[in-house]
């Protein structure tokens, strides 16, 4: 089975080519700036690289040129489109509506439509991803799969927030959490590697990247995560602020600010880049600190501050742990950070191995804990788009 994955954005379309015999990608790219009379489209397949400007006047267009270019004679990958059996879309936003991924039809797209206010950067450009491949292939099925559906399974003691009730009861205000489909991969491929059964493993997942967040995995469910109603809660991220006061923006409008100025810097200039003044990349950040930046210092302290503080959080609420992960850019590839927080956690039976962080890195995975390590700490490169794949083959091969 060959299976299309897309990410939608709202000028964007990134896309996945599957064949899922081998679970290899056939080609991969992107199409930017759509909408605008000067797109970029970007194709990588098994044998051709290709940046070319297209004309994309909208989602719709940009599909086209997508699918045309996947079946070119000289470039492509598949003799005719008809090939493809499956696609798979990502959706950020399920709410309480879709907690699995499931095959798209008139009420999943009335659900996408519905759960908009709760995340209207992200599903209605996820929607629109969706009527441009559906038009296009229309004899097909298409799959959403849902980043919030992993993060369903927390109780109510871990979703709710301590606000009146008909907050949540009318206006569905409680934590839903975000990069499930990142979790739930590098979950399922942890039990794999630990050599357990999915419904037994129990994890501390750690998704870093320039956003960021957590996830206690008990039994292969998750029972508490660290975003929230929406991604600004929780971690110290690139450039989201994570845990703050929530008087704090109150006190800013009392100020003089707007409520949308304060919106935008808690979400685009606060976290790593607010409190450096330099930049939200953690790989410029540590440049800086080893050069004496005290601003840096202070920004990779407090993530990795953040990041210890949740593991130990976590520990109190799970029963038992069989190994920590790291995943993300950051978690994959700053062996720095993961020093630092791996030698805060000595007394869970974390014993850091220098040589194996060193060398664990680039996509490639494995622990960085010694052998006598209590508790191993994991390296997994993610693979949202796979996850995705196997979730539309599922589905359309079983034909619901």
């Amino acid at each position: 089975m060959k299976v299309f994955v897309v990410n939608c954005g709202s000028s964007s379309i990134k896309y996945q080519l599957f064949s899922m015999t081998t679970e290899k990608v056939l080609a991969k790219g992107v199409v930017e700036r759509v909408g605008t009379g000067d797109a970029l489209f970007k194709f990588e397949g098994e044998k051709t690289k290709l940046k070319t400007s297209v004309k994309a006047k909208d989602h719709t267009a940009a599909m086209q040129i997508i699918l045309a270019k996947l079946a070119d004679p000289d470039i492509g990958v598949l003799n005719s489109i008809d090939e493809i059996e499956g696609v798979g879309h990502r959706v950020v936003h399920g709410g309480e509506d879709a907690t699995a991924s499931c095959r798209i039809d008139e009420k999943i797209i009335e659900i996408i439509c519905k759960n908009a206010q709760l995340a209207p950067l992200h599903n209605p450009p996820n929607l629109m991803g969706i009527e441009a491949a559906m038009a296009a292939m229309p004899a097909v099925p298409h799959v959403a799969v849902f980043d919030t559906a992993f993060l369903s399974t927390m109780p109510p003691k871990a979703h709710r927030y301590a606000v009146p009730a008909e907050w949540y009861t009318k206006h569905g205000v409680r934590r839903y959490g975000f990069h499930g489909t990142s979790h739930r991969y590098v979950t399922r491929r942890a039990a794999s590697l630990l050599g357990k059964s999915v419904d037994t493993i129990n994890l501390i997942t750690c998704h870093l990247g320039n956003g960021c967040s957590m996830t206690a995995v008990h039994n292969g469910l998750a029972i508490d995560h660290s975003m929230g109603m929406t991604p600004l809660e929780g971690l110290v991220m690139g450039t989201r602020s994570g845990d703050v006061d929530p008087a704090v923006p109150l006190y800013m409008v009392g100020r003089g600010m707007t409520a949308k100025e304060v919106d935008t810097v808690m979400n685009k200039k606060a976290g790593l880049l607010g409190l450096s003044g330099l930049s939200n990349d953690m790989r410029d950040l540590l440049g800086h600190r080893d050069r004496g930046e005290k601003s840096a210092e202070l920004a990779i302290d407090m993530f990795v501050y953040r990041i210890v503080k949740y593991i130990g959080a976590y520990f109190a609420i799970l029963p038992a742990i069989d190994a920590i992960v790291f995943t993300g850019g950051i978690g994959e590839n700053s062996l720095p950070v993961r020093q630092m927080i791996c030698q805060q956690l000595q007394r869970f039976g974390v014993i850091y191995d220098d040589a194996r962080n060193q060398t664990t890195v680039g996509g490639k995975r494995g622990t960085i804990t010694a052998n006598g390590s209590k508790l191993p700490v994991w390296i997994i490169p993610t693979n949202e788009e796979l996850m995705i794949a196997r979730d539309t083959q599922r589905i359309v091969t079983a034909g619901h």
